[in-house]
């Protein structure tokens, strides 16, 4: 009976991920505009999406992560030189859309038309990433102050300003390229000049308290990889030229 207690224990522990420990399950903090796309990256890890100034602060205040990834460099760099992150990589990068519901009531054809009284347009708060981004080429157009008149809601996310749109509750908003396609029908996407569109890049760094940083190290190589790099091109996505 012994033997066979000793031979069943034997091949419990063969079962076990990586020769028998347990595999580390991580946890990341990853911008909003990355919900569609890491879980089909790496499904392990425990993610918490939302804005990425949000997810800093929470990180700068102690929250147990071991990957931040940012929607924009602000977040990440400001981490880096205050000492609670490692050096953070570009992965990915993104453009800025205006998107409107699908039966498009305000009859806009353009980011101009966004300057008409009654038009109701929905951004980002100003302190996370894809309302930053609003700003400046907002500014770039020279329309800031006609378009901020219509300005009817502020979110602190990405995905709160698609919903609204694809439910009709706004005219028109901006958004990543990347969060237009998961809304399929329900909105249109209306491009905005190229020579408007500022550098948006997407990084992503270990928390330097995190103790499995050989985990987190594997998931960044696995956001890297070639598997990694096709899936952002698949979720709309840009890259660098090579991870740095």
């Amino acid at each position: 009976m012994r033997r066979l207690v000793l031979l069943l224990g034997a091949i419990v522990v063969l079962a076990l991920p990586g020769g028998g420990m347990p595999a580390t399950r991580i946890t990341v903090y990853a911008a909003a505009s990355l919900t569609g796309v890491f879980p089909q990256i790496d499904r392990a890890p425990r993610y918490s999406f939302a804005g990425s100034d949000t997810l800093a602060t929470q990180i700068a205040q102690g929250a147990p992560a071991d990957v931040f990834a940012s929607a924009s460099p602000k977040q990440t760099e400001l981490l880096y030189h205050n000492g609670l992150l490692r050096r953070p990589v570009v992965f990915a990068m993104n453009k800025l859309i205006v998107i409107v519901p699908s039966s498009n009531p305000a009859h806009i054809t353009s980011v101009y038309d966004l300057r008409r009284n009654g038009v109701k347009v929905i951004i980002g708060t100003a302190t996370v990433p894809v309302g930053a981004y609003t700003h400046q080429i907002l500014d770039s157009l020279g329309i800031t102050q006609a378009v901020m008149r219509n300005v009817v809601d502020q979110e602190p996310d990405v995905k709160g300003i698609v919903a609204k749109i694809a439910l009709g509750e706004g005219d028109a908003g901006f958004v990543y390229k990347t969060d237009a396609k998961p809304a399929g029908k329900r909105v249109k996407a209306l491009l905005i000049p190229a020579w408007a569109q500022p550098p948006i890049r997407y990084e992503v760094g270990i928390v330097r308290k995190s103790s499995h940083r050989a985990a987190a190290q594997a998931f960044i190589k696995r956001v890297t990889s070639l598997r990694g790099r096709r899936l952002l091109v698949q979720a709309g996505f840009s890259l660098p030229r090579r991870p740095r």
